[in-house]
């Protein structure tokens, strides 16, 4: 399982602070994550992008083809208002 942290206002946008997701096959990258959760719509379409969060795998920065696995601990900070 991944652990996924979410930061600031996104805690209350989203409506949780983390959670553990086991991720599927095809999500190997902070690109493919990030893609992966705004299929969950409503407010997780607008907040889940690159240009409105700064990405960490692991307590690293990360860029959209940083690779990421289910046992990895990233996390999300709003890089604009929410």
């Amino acid at each position: 399982m991944a652990k996924l942290l979410y930061f600031a206002g996104l805690v209350d946008h989203l409506g949780r602070a983390s959670e553990e997701v086991g991720l599927p096959a095809e999500v190997t990258t902070v690109e493919a994550l990030l893609a992966w959760l705004r299929q969950r719509g409503g407010v997780w379409e607008s907040a889940m992008h690159m240009s409105a969060v700064q990405v960490t795998v692991n307590k690293q920065f990360s860029v959209p083809t940083t690779p990421i696995k289910n046992q990895d601990e990233v996390a999300f900070v709003p890089i604009r208002p929410t």
